[in-house]
């Protein structure tokens, strides 16, 4: 049975910035990811929900 549910609202990333720059981030849907491409990180998103950490963060190629 398929979950329904979208993998991220992306209501919350009007609210969300990035932690290292204060600056806006952008959606991957592809990667599942939040990207500050102003930090050059892109944040993780597990079961819905944004992590938001500089440890947990991939650096962006």
């Amino acid at each position: 049975m398929m979950d329904a549910r979208p993998d991220f609202d992306r209501r919350m990333l009007e609210a969300l910035i990035c932690p290292q720059t204060q600056t806006t981030l952008s959606y991957d849907a592809e990667r599942k990811e939040l990207v500050s491409k102003a930090a050059g990180l892109a944040f993780p998103i597990r079961n819905g929900i944004p992590v938001m950490l500089i440890d947990e963060a991939r650096a962006l190629d």
